[in-house]
């Protein structure tokens, strides 16, 4: 019986990369990635051989079971294209089968944009609830927000940039003008955090349109004031 190993990679400077991970990556017999372009600049920066397969948010069924298969014979390590696998990203339903199949599942933490984030942020860190990728239609988006807004604790999500103004307005109506933090391209050359309310953030990123991957923190609903 072959072991999952859940692989946590960099989120954009690949100097974040654990000596584990790295380890793990040469030994196994395959590793099953989200994307494997940039998976291979990993590699190859790394001088890893490893062969990839890729596994994303289009990969069936069929394909799953067939990791699952092979699980049985030999060491695989599933990676994101960028953080840990499964968050946000297609990798829990290999996770899922490789556990209900007996498969041992081993995680190898790593980077992460949410506690990045989130202890950069200057909002409070001791509980927070992340929601992932808001939903697109404005009715869900809502909905959503209205369940957590008595949320006590910091709020965590990500955005795409073509979708950042329509969440910070949508985060603004429902909540109210909380304090927030817009950490954007965490790790990379043009890392930006710009802080303040959530109608300050609109107006900023409406005069400077959004570029690269945003991760959000909003103060929770015990915090209102805590950048005041």
């Amino acid at each position: 019986m072959g072991t999952l190993y859940v692989v946590g990679t960099p989120i954009g400077n690949l100097e974040d990369i654990t000596l584990r991970a790295l380890r793990v990556l040469r030994e196994v017999q395959l590793i099953a990635a989200e994307d494997t372009r940039t998976t291979r600049k990993l590699l190859q920066a790394n001088e890893i051989t490893t062969p990839l397969t890729s596994f994303h948010d289009f990969t069936g069924p069929g394909k799953v079971q067939r990791l699952v298969e092979r699980l049985q014979e030999i060491d695989i390590a599933l990676v994101s294209e960028a953080g840990m696998p499964g968050i946000s990203d297609p990798g829990y339903p290999l996770i899922r089968q490789a556990i209900d199949a007996g498969v041992r599942v081993v995680p190898i933490p790593g980077p992460s944009a949410v506690l990045a984030a989130l202890v950069a942020s200057g909002l409070p860190m001791h509980a927070f609830c992340f929601l992932g990728f808001l939903p697109r239609k404005p009715g869900p988006r809502r909905r959503l927000l209205e369940r957590v807004a008595g949320e006590a604790a910091t709020l965590v999500l990500f955005e795409a940039p073509h979708r950042l103004l329509a969440s910070l307005g949508a985060l603004q109506e429902v909540l109210g003008d909380r304090p927030a933090v817009a950490a954007r391209e965490l790790t990379k050359v043009h890392e930006e955090f710009v802080r303040g309310p959530l109608s300050e953030l609109h107006a900023h990123f409406t005069a400077h349109p959004p570029r690269g991957e945003f991760t959000l923190v909003v103060a929770g609903a015990d915090s209102a004031g805590v950048l005041e």
